[in-house]
């Protein structure tokens, strides 16, 4: 008897430069609002988790992570040596690897260890998209601006082995390690303890003096504590006991609807200059640190 196998399907790939989707919507400053919850999965993840904890000053400084890396992320969008970039990115990676504190071995490289934290940042789109923009995405346009996170992901250089074909198998492997595979790595629980209580200790800011940070710290920390959880996938904050009432979700869907009103008054050249400028500030600003190896 002859078993007969399936190839898995090779994931399709959309144009990305001006004019595309992901362009139009990872160029608009509402795509960064789900990010400290895209950002608090990958640390999840066993294996960034890890790297994090042995390979950064995450413990000490862990907004500092943020702010070197994702202006250099959201430049394999829009730059024009964007592959270049891409594959500078991925070269940081690889001497980061070693044995977590589970005994488990772990490398960023590995493909899908890799591409998780892309994943993240592909659900962070489509995130802002159907929470902070009015009206909804067609299945079409669903498909095609999947197609073109995966461009965007080609760019790295990596396997693309790990890639899910189309929007619902992105979809239904997402929600799979969701349930299955993420878990409260040391990183992890040090980001939930600091998105639960904040910290006098740590900055909010990537530079500016005391003043400053207090005066961010009394701004930002209540309305970023509410959209990290609130855009949390519910079976995150459901395995991790992560407190969220009905009274939170009231809060959380009228900020959310004060952003797709609020918008509507923002040109959206104005829009897009205010982000990629202050992409570029900060990356200005991290960029002597950029590229120390731990100590």
């Amino acid at each position: 008897m002859t078993v007969s196998t399936t190839p898995p399907r090779t994931p399709a790939t959309a144009p990305l430069g001006p004019g595309s989707l992901l362009w139009s919507y990872a160029g608009d400053m509402r795509s960064l609002l789900p990010g400290a919850a895209a950002g608090l999965m990958q640390l999840m993840h066993p294996g960034i988790g890890a790297g994090v904890s042995e390979h950064s000053a995450f413990f000490d400084a862990p907004f500092d992570r943020i702010y070197r890396s994702v202006p250099q992320i959201w430049a394999t969008i829009f730059a024009p040596d964007a592959d270049r970039r891409g594959r500078a990115i991925r070269d940081l990676h690889r001497a980061i690897g070693g044995v977590d504190e589970h005994h488990r071995r772990y490398h960023a490289l590995e493909p899908e260890t890799y591409w998780w934290a892309h994943a993240t940042f592909t659900w962070e789109i489509f995130k802002a998209v159907d929470v902070f923009h009015p009206g909804t995405l067609s299945a079409e346009d669903r498909e095609r601006l999947y197609a073109e996170t995966v461009t965007w992901y080609s760019r790295y250089g990596v396997s693309m082995r790990p890639v899910p074909p189309d929007y619902a198998s992105f979809q239904s492997k997402f929600w799979h390690i969701c349930a299955k595979r993420l878990e409260l790595t040391p990183a992890a629980a040090r980001a939930l303890d600091i998105a639960k209580h904040g910290s006098d200790t740590v900055s909010l800011m990537p530079v500016g003096g005391a003043r400053l940070e207090r005066a961010g710290r009394l701004v930002a920390e209540r309305p970023l504590r509410l959209v990290t959880f609130g855009c949390l996938p519910s079976i995150v904050r459901d395995r991790f006991d992560i407190p969220w009432s009905p009274a939170d979700q009231v809060r959380f869907a009228a900020l959310a609807m004060a952003n797709r009103q609020g918008y509507r008054m923002v040109p959206t050249r104005l829009n897009h200059w205010t982000l990629r400028s202050t992409l570029r500030y900060i990356g200005a600003q991290t960029r002597p640190y950029r590229y120390q190896p731990a100590a």
